[in-house]
């Protein structure tokens, strides 16, 4: 009771900076293997004027009923529910314009990354449903990206009096080695035919559950394979037939090139010369926008790599969308064919495409032989100052096709037209939701 210090018996501590440290260093160490529990707020990990909130503010006034209309699971009824069409339809076009085109990516992404977290709210998807509803709505996204333009226009964004068109080569899901010549075809039809008869008599024949299921399975691709060189051999021959049309006009040219093949992963893509001169399996895909404002009126894949004679096809698009035809129409020097500016001239639409220049160098300008009146029309167009002044906004529509090659357009990852087509719907309608919101905010 009598003792001054509380502790006697404690070492005493020598105060901080005097004598020599001894011993290890005392520190602060990570441990990852803990597990911690914090609270989040999904709305505050995206900022306001995220481009995820863009795209779902446009989705989620979307109606979506045909879709809806066409879920088995309903209330009162036992089944699991269905993921939110608007949901997938979200997913998809913001994917898009980040340059995912892969499923199980985007799966991965809805547990990993705060945008996708944020659109997807807690529910889970599968890339199944995923990869399905990609290329299923083909027709539904045409649909939309037509009402999409209709409300622009209605609200003065864009002018659809002066458009511009386009095309951009895209590699197809389809290798060099896939091409094959008709007696080839022919060979590997035979063999796959024989394969589907050996294992639909195996399947018949063997009572064994497990391996009668393997066998089906072996059976499905032998019979998916027959399908895809049958598919190969009927776009041969109008391989052919387009060689033959050539023969008559051509024939020195056209003894010159290989025997026509065609691919078995993807029948109707088409080896084509591509931006830095090599020659592979490819689309082009063309497009017809605004001029000036980069909107997106309609595009087409087409396995003919040149551009002439694409401008008629593509207005004739142009007026079932918008029911009708714009004044000018500005395309690049591919495109020239005097058939398809006499079309148009019959149709009151001015084409703006610069003249091929001549090997003897004489004036493109100047009036030719057998010129019809559009044709002439057209060359008094072109040579004027005004003329040349309007086609420089032609070139606005080359930042349609930067913006998805930054967006991995690049390689398809489907194959077939119809699927390729749906694909680019999906970048046609995220270029268009995207950029129509900065004509808003511009306009505001």
């Amino acid at each position: 009771m009598g003792s001054d210090n509380l502790f006697e018996e404690l070492p005493e501590t020598p105060p901080p900076g005097s004598g020599e440290a001894k011993g290890k260093p005392r520190l602060r160490e990570p441990e990852r293997d803990q597990i911690e529990l914090r609270p989040m707020d999904l709305e505050s990990l995206i900022e306001e004027d995220h481009p995820v909130r863009v795209i779902w503010g446009y989705v989620e006034r979307l109606d979506l009923s045909e879709l809806e209309d066409a879920i088995k699971s309903r209330e009162g009824r036992p089944g699991h529910p269905a993921i939110s069409p608007h949901l997938l339809m979200g997913l998809w076009l913001y994917a898009t314009s980040q340059g995912i085109g892969s499923a199980r990516l985007l799966e991965k992404l809805c547990v990993s990354e705060n945008a996708y977290r944020w659109m997807c709210g807690g529910v889970s998807v599968n890339h199944h449903t995923l990869s399905d509803f990609r290329v299923d709505h083909g027709d539904l996204l045409d649909r939309l990206l037509a009402d999409n333009v209709a409300v622009l226009l209605g609200r003065g964004l864009i002018d659809l009096s002066t458009l511009a068109q386009d095309g951009i080569k895209v590699r197809a899901n389809a290798g060099a080695a896939s091409f094959r010549r008709r007696r080839t075809l022919e060979q590997h039809l035979e063999a796959a035919c024989e394969l589907v008869e050996k294992l639909k008599r195996e399947v018949h024949d063997d009572p064994a559950a497990t391996s009668k299921r393997i066998k089906a399975a072996r059976e499905r691709a032998a019979r998916e394979r027959v399908e895809h060189i049958e598919a190969a051999l009927h776009e041969l021959g109008d391989v052919e037939k387009i060689r033959k049309k050539r023969e008559k006009k051509n024939r020195n040219q056209t003894e010159k090139q290989k025997e026509p093949r065609a691919s078995t992963t993807d029948p109707e893509a088409r080896t084509m010369k591509m931006a830095d001169g090599g020659f592979r399996p490819a689309y082009n895909v063309q497009v017809v926008s605004a001029a000036g404002e980069q909107i997106v009126i309609t595009v087409e894949p087409s396995n003919v790599g040149s551009d002439r004679g694409m401008i008629e096809p593509m207005l004739q698009q142009v007026r079932n969308r918008t029911g009708s035809l714009p004044d000018r129409h500005l395309a690049d020097g591919g495109f020239m064919a005097a058939k398809a500016i006499e079309w148009a001239h019959g149709e009151d639409v001015a084409i703006y495409c610069p003249p091929t220049k001549s090997k003897h160098g004489s004036d493109p300008f100047a009036p030719r032989e057998g010129d019809g009146p559009g044709v002439l029309a057209w060359r008094q167009r072109m040579a004027s100052e005004s003329g040349k002044t309007l086609y420089k906004t032609r070139s606005i529509c080359e930042c349609i096709h930067a913006r998805w090659r930054n967006w991995n357009l690049l390689r398809l990852t489907v194959r077939g037209h119809a699927k390729v087509k749906t694909a680019m719907l999906w970048y046609a309608l995220a270029n268009n939701i995207l950029q129509g919101d900065r004509l808003i905010r511009a306009a505001a």
